[in-house]
Formats: structure tokens, C-alpha cells, sequence
């Protein structure tokens, strides 16, 4: 579709303009943030409300699952959020780390940092931080996190190879991930995949759910468990955009599917990762 630079630019754009609108205005406008044309974000979202730590001026409704709620975050944990947006995963994972515990944001998009550091600030908390910065290349010092937690991010991501070996460098040894995102089993028309509204709205971008799993293992991780799964359904009011009646009627009757996943891994206590020259420490 396009190359690397390319697509970060179209998901920073489109999330730019995101930031600057609530949760009910990418609800309310039938396509998410660009009205008619692009997404709804609104497929993919799971309710927040009821998590302790919810703040509803950093939900904007952009995520795919509730990692936070499956991420065994204790007392006193440092928690580090891939793609933070404006915060809505950070706070409620520093609920669970509390007061004693450190929560990090790292997004791209300055907009998003600008309005989740605003939130941090109005409830008072001291020990949530966001830098700006990519998820291939992560501004953490290696061996930080205990815990690393994502939604629905990691499919816009272009290289997911150097995104999960970045998340196997900043946990420290025996910690581990819980990463909410959008996998595929069979192809996507053409169609799809060649749209960049569709990347930048977690479709096109997604890869093949046995792909993932296996990225996920190369990586290093051990005892790898999908934790959720649900199947997405993309109305016909959308795939218009993109694809004929016919093609939307054998996409419909293809064996094509595309869910919502929540993945857990282990870094082991030990790893040939941590050895000199190894290249991921």
C-alpha cells in the first residue's frame, strides 16, 4: 500500500485530528473523526466506564479491548502504555499500581501527548508521565516495566517485529504484556487493504492472527495466551466506501474474520536477549 514513513504519517494525521474531538463526537459522526469515509472506531471499543480509574476526558472510544482489566497490575508496579492516546489505559492502570506505582505513556502523535498530559494534570497525579515518541523505538531504558499493556495500536504499527522486541526490552526479567489488538484469519478484498482510511482505522493494518502469534514468540515471550477474543463485524455502510455490492457479498460468504484479541506474554527470568551483543538490550 504504502511504505513505512507513509503510513505513520496518514496515523498521525488521523489521530491528530481525533484528539481534538470527545469521545461522543467520533461516536456521533458515522465514520469516526473525518466523518463519512473513514472508520468507525466506535466497532471496536469495549466500556471503560465501570473500571476504576476511568476518566471519561480521556476516553475518546479508539480501543479494541480492555488490556488493563486482564494485565495482573499489583500494587507498586511500573506499567508502561504503548499508543496512551489522551491517558484513558494509563489512569486506569495507575488505579491498580497506585499511589506507590509508576504509569508511562509513550505515543507519536503530539496532539495525543499534549491532551494526556492536560488530564494528568487536572486530576493531580504525579506518578503518570507520557513521552512522545515510537512504538519501534521506545524513549524507556531497557529492563523498566513490570507490566507493558496496548490497545488496539500495535496493527498500525508498520515493522511489529521491532515493536514486540521493543516490548520485550523495557520489561524487566519475569514481567510481562497484555496487548489488546486487531488480527485477520483468511485475506482481506483488495480493496481494504489498499485503503489508508482502512489501515489508519486498525483494518488494512492488521496481520494474520497466527502471523502475530508467532511475532509475539520469535520475540522471546513464553506462556503466550490469547486471554479475549471477539469477532468484528464492519457494517456494509463502511466497506461501500471500498469495496462493490459483489465484493462486499463474497467477503460476507468468505471464511475471512476479523477479531479483537487479548494477548498475554511472559519475558522469561533469564533470556539469551540479555547477553552481549545480543541486539535487544
Amino acid at each position: 500500500m504504502n511504505n513505512a514513513e507513509e503510513l505513520k504519517k496518514i496515523v498521525r494525521e488521523k489521530y491528530s485530528e481525533i484528539a481534538n474531538q470527545s469521545k461522543d463526537q467520533n461516536s456521533a459522526s458515522c465514520c469516526g473523526a473525518t466523518g463519512c469515509g473513514t472508520v468507525d472506531y466506535a466497532i471496536f471499543a469495549d466500556n471503560y466506564t465501570e473500571l476504576e480509574g476511568y476518566n471519561a476526558d480521556a476516553d475518546l472510544g479508539l480501543g479494541c479491548g480492555l488490556p488493563t482489566e486482564f494485565a495482573q497490575i499489583k500494587k507498586g508496579d511500573t506499567v508502561i502504555d504503548l499508543g496512551s492516546g489522551a491517558g484513558n489505559d494509563c489512569f486506569v492502570a495507575r488505579a491498580l499500581a497506585g499511589e506507590g506505582g509508576k504509569v508511562i505513556g509513550v505515543d507519536m502523535t503530539e496532539a495525543m501527548i499534549a491532551k494526556a498530559r492536560d488530564n494528568a494534570e487536572k486530576l493531580g497525579f504525579n506518578n503518570v508521565e507520557f513521552r512522545q515518541g515510537e512504538i519501534e523505538d521506545l524513549p524507556i531504558a531497557a529492563n523498566r516495566a513490570d507490566v507493558v499493556v496496548s490497545n488496539c495500536v500495535l496493527n498500525l504499527v508498520p515493522d511489529k517485529q521491532k515493536a514486540f522486541a521493543e516490548t520485550f526490552r523495557v520489561l524487566k526479567p519475569g514481567g510481562h504484556f497484555s496487548i489488546s489488538d486487531v488480527v485477520l484469519v483468511g485475506e482481506l478484498p483488495e480493496g481494504l487493504v489498499k485503503a489508508s482510511e482502512m489501515y489508519a482505522g486498525c483494518v488494512s493494518g492488521a496481520i494474520q492472527k497466527e502471523d502475530y502469534m508467532q511475532i509475539i514468540r520469535e520475540a522471546g515471550f513464553e506462556n503466550i495466551t490469547v486471554q479475549k477474543e471477539k469477532a468484528i463485524q464492519v457494517p456494509d455502510e463502511i466497506l461501500k466506501d471500498y469495496l462493490s455490492e459483489t465484493e462486499i457479498k463474497e467477503f460476507r460468504n468468505s471464511n475471512t474474520g476479523i477479531f479483537s484479541i487479548t494477548v498475554y506474554g511472559d519475558k522469561p527470568l533469564t533470556s539469551a536477549c540479555c547477553e552481549p551483543g545480543a541486539g535487544c538490550c
